[in-house]
């Protein structure tokens, strides 16, 4: 198990990895950690050196002095020498409670549903090993190093994603952490799928025995519901970015008002995400062209009543409100981070070992109701934006509104060539972003409105918070898929409108998705082009090509 005397997760230290790469330092003591760092060292494990900080240590060992000595003494202890939940009332002596702690774990294995991808399984992994670091749970800083040695030699347990109501923290989800720890059940080793003894022989590591409260200390906690959302976060954040990118394009090749953009409007109503919003569409407009409608509307000549104008005064709504509708986005991603964070700095299970005081305190910190309401917000404000940009697709698409582009974006064909009346260009995708929103907006049906009295009456408020998670993690990936093929349709009519249309930042856009997706000069099957563009999206490329804001991940700021 490795430690640091550099306490805090925001100290860290580049050093090269054994392939050469360099690697940073993450040092957990319950108190510092970042969304925005947990997101990094799961997406990019071989990046990262994950371990335990000496203070952290230190309280660790306190609080696992405190229980041993309430255990010597005979005193009932919720978990420790008792049974759990409606059970509390069965005191057990301390000489069964070692089993008591593997009979919880293994028992609880009984998840349902696909299994959690790789990158979920290392944000649980690095928020629960946060969340005991604090020292209030009795738990060995043993047990918590060979978590962090699992993650560092790619040992995963193999976490079915269905099973938990969200309080009580994530038991049946977590549980399969805890058995990994004591050697048993199944694990994904460097990709791998083997017994998790088979993988701990290989990586030279030996399981443990879980001693009283340990087990309880892994399972009752909410860190799987925290694993999603931690990306969903990451990921949301990406989608805000490029929905603003799509509003100044799709503006661009629509020719557009980009006075709806000015600091003017949302200076009078400054909710901040729509502020932010505005401005990053100005930005990606380009200075010159964000005033080039300033002062330019004519007068009614003399005489005249009546003349039909040339172009509309103002924009459609998904045009003219995108920074109302994203600014939405923008600012429940401020909040839920923020509440994530909190969730990941906090010890989360029950019950708690106050060493100031000498006591132990049963409690309900295990209750997931802020991720839960964070996600089932985060996955509305999300859905809403791909509604947002799907509307702007079809705007671009549909020759009656798209001001002299082609029908569903069709290369131009002269009358007499072979190719005219064959090619239906955009029309299936629309129709896919259609279904894709569709689903997203489905999705948006609030999760923590479904607590159910569990567990013989004794969980009999539940949050639903695991499953508010899932959800959110769904809709961005939908959503993202939406925004891609967007992305796309708006290269498509930047190429018929002209390029010379486009600002530096948005033609920064236009290569890059260009280099994944070539021009479109018939039908074709564009699925991977959909999926090349996600993922430009998903890792960030996007956002930097177009000169947008770098991401927090080392320091400071939860995104």
């Amino acid at each position: 198990m490795s430690t640091s005397s550099m306490p805090g997760a925001r100290h860290t230290q580049d050093h090269p990895s054994p392939s050469g790469a360099p690697r940073t330092d993450l040092f957990l003591d319950g108190h510092c950690l970042s969304v925005a760092q947990v997101a990094a060292a799961a997406r990019s494990p071989q990046r990262w050196q994950v371990a335990l900080a000496d203070d952290a240590v230190s309280r660790m060992k306190r609080s696992v002095d405190l229980k041993n000595a309430v255990v010597s003494a005979g005193r009932r202890v919720y978990g420790v020498t008792s049974g759990f939940g409606d059970s509390s009332t069965r005191q057990i002596s301390a000489s069964k409670a070692e089993a008591l702690q593997l009979n919880l774990v293994r028992g609880h294995n009984c998840g349902i549903g696909p299994a959690a991808a790789p990158e979920v399984v290392r944000a649980t992994m690095i928020a629960r090993a946060n969340c005991l670091a604090r020292g209030n749970s009795g738990i060995r800083p043993e047990v918590v190093g060979l978590l962090l040695d699992c993650l560092e030699q790619d040992i995963l347990p193999v976490i079915p994603e269905r099973g938990s109501v969200g309080a009580s923290g994530d038991l049946v989800p977590l549980s399969y952490l805890g058995a990994m720890l004591a050697g048993h059940g199944t694990v994904l080793h460097r990709g791998e799928q083997r017994s998790a003894d088979e993988a701990f022989g290989e990586a030279g590591l030996e399981p443990v025995v879980l001693a009283a409260k340990e087990g309880l200390a892994l399972v009752n906690g909410t860190s799987f519901m925290a694993g999603f959302a931690v990306l969903a976060l990451h990921d949301a954040t990406e989608i805000a970015f490029a929905a603003d990118l799509c509003t100044a394009m799709a503006s661009q090749v629509l020719l557009g008002n980009p006075r709806h953009f000015d600091a003017f409007v949302f200076s009078a109503k400054p909710h901040p995400g729509s502020v932010a919003s505005a401005d990053t569409v100005r930005r990606l407009l380009g200075q010159d062209r964000a005033t080039a409608h300033a002062g330019t509307e004519d007068a009614m000549p003399d005489g005249l009543g009546f003349r039909e104008l040339a172009e509309p005064v103002q924009d459609r709504y998904s045009i003219r409100c995108a920074p109302h509708v994203n600014g939405v986005l923008r600012d429940t991603l401020a909040f839920a981070a923020d509440w994530t964070q909190v969730e990941i700095n906090s010890s989360n299970d029950n019950p708690l070992f106050d060493t100031q005081t000498g006591t132990v305190v049963n409690g309900g910190n295990f209750y997931g109701g802020h991720i839960g309401q964070a996600m089932d917000a985060l996955k509305t404000a999300v859905a809403s934006v791909g509604d947002l940009l799907e509307r702007q697709l079809q705007l671009v698409v549909d020759e009656k509104f798209n001001n002299g582009l082609t029908p569903n974006l069709i290369p131009r064909f002269a009358h007499d060539s072979w190719e005219a009346g064959l090619h239906h260009g955009f029309k299936p995708m629309q129709l896919a972003a259609s279904s894709l929103v569709a689903e997203a907006l489905k999705s948006t049906m609030p999760a923590t409105s479904f607590s159910r009295s569990t567990e013989a009456h004794n969980q009999d408020k539940v949050s639903m918070g695991t499953i508010a998670a899932r959800d959110a993690r769904t809709v961005v990936e939908l959503v993202r898929q939406v925004t891609a093929i967007h992305l796309l349709a708006l290269c498509q009519a930047a190429d018929l409108r002209g390029t010379e249309q486009l600002s530096g930042p948005t033609r920064d856009a236009y290569t890059a998705a260009r280099s994944v997706s070539p021009v479109i000069d018939g039908d074709r099957g564009l699925e991977f082009d959909i999926q090349a563009v996600a993922e430009l999206i998903a890792t960030g490329q996007l956002r930097e090509a177009a000169g947008g804001p770098r991401l927090a991940t080392h320091t400071g700021g939860n995104l």
